[in-house]
């Protein structure tokens, strides 16, 4: 890299050119054509598009921008601790503390200024503690939902992961959408039909 004789440009390339490696970071969910994983980058990039296009179903009103911003920067943490699936109940027991390290080295290559506004925006939506928070919540709970039906249990089967799990992620989607909760539950009863999705053992 050419250096920078600007402490501040330098340290926003040097975050740049870190979160490259997102896209190295596979997560369990299938594209929708079920070629391959998707990475953590496709993945922010697909909730943020979803935050412009589905803003109307959100309960409350939210900010389409601000969301989309959380939803393409907090994912970045897990460059550092990786992508832990949503039904790894052991892979679960250390996320926080993976994650709360990661913000700390990854927003902190930024400068002072904005290390802070991502860190903020970054704990706002893990706490779900404003409305474009939960709305974000249910955009990044949905989208693997609907990768999963559309590759008829792509990642839902290999796991033996059965509807009442899936059932109880509902209300991180209700959390910030009714309306899309209503789709979510009624497009997994749907996979039920299909063979899809195992029913409750």
């Amino acid at each position: 890299m050419i250096p920078c004789p600007d402490p501040r440009l330098a340290a926003q390339i040097a975050f740049i050119v870190e979160i490259d490696k997102l896209k190295t970071i596979l997560r369990q969910t299938l594209l929708t054509d079920s070629s391959r994983q998707e990475n953590d980058a496709e993945h922010s990039w697909h909730i943020a598009t979803m935050a412009f296009v589905l803003d109307e179903y959100a309960d409350a009103p939210v900010e389409a921008g601000r969301v989309a911003k959380m939803l393409l920067i907090h994912d970045i943490v897990e460059i550092d601790a990786g992508d832990t699936f949503i039904h790894d109940e052991a892979g679960h027991s250390d996320k926080d503390e993976r994650e709360r390290a990661a913000a700390a080295r990854l927003y902190g290559i930024l400068p002072a200024d904005q290390a802070e506004e991502y860190t903020a925006l970054w704990r706002e939506f893990e706490d779900r503690a404003s409305d474009d928070a939960r709305f974000a919540h249910s955009l990044d709970r949905l989208q693997p939902l609907l990768h999963n039906f559309e590759t008829k249990g792509g990642t839902w089967t290999p796991h033996k992961v059965t509807a009442d799990k899936v059932e109880k992620l509902l209300p991180r989607i209700e959390g910030g959408s009714k309306r899309l909760a209503g789709y979510a539950r009624a497009l997994i009863h749907e996979a039920v039909a299909r063979g899809y999705l195992a029913p409750q053992p």
